[in-house]
């Protein structure tokens, strides 16, 4: 939608309480974070996506020698549309950890990587009406005309 109508966003939380930071992989209790006590926790991340993220962010953090924070901020500016980060570190060092993403450019194959593990799994309906077949029928054959 954004691109769409030409508008950039605000992301609250780019780093997701942390966990993008790779602070709760395999972790679920990771000392004083956002997501450490027992009643924040039922609001982390769906796990097997979350990990699937995180190691992707991982494999960029070792061939770039960044964070993981780092890589993830630097991710938003590899966007189509332009993203502002809100970030909402807690400690100084996370502050300086975070500015130093400005430095970081991403290659094409890292954020094809990264998107590629971030994919977001529509399924059923959005999967069926992307098939041709079924587009024919919804659109009478004229959906190219149609569709810009």
């Amino acid at each position: 939608m954004a691109k769409a109508l030409d508008v950039g966003l605000v992301a609250w939380s780019p780093l997701a309480g942390g966990v993008l930071s790779g602070k709760y992989a395999g972790n679920q209790t990771a000392g004083d974070g956002r997501y450490s006590n027992e009643m924040m926790r039922p609001f982390l991340p769906e796990a097997t996506r979350l990990n699937r993220i995180v190691a992707a962010l991982g494999q960029v953090s070792r061939e770039t020698g960044r964070s993981l924070a780092q890589v993830a901020l630097a991710w938003l500016r590899c966007r189509e549309v332009p993203v502002f980060p809100i970030i909402g570190a807690r400690k100084l060092a996370q502050v300086e950890d975070n500015l130093a993403s400005v430095s970081l450019t991403l290659t094409e194959d890292q954020v094809k990587n990264l998107d590629a593990a971030s994919d977001i799994d529509l399924g059923f309906p959005y999967e069926l009406y992307r098939r041709d077949l079924v587009r024919g029928f919804a659109y009478g054959g004229m959906r190219d005309r149609i569709v810009a």
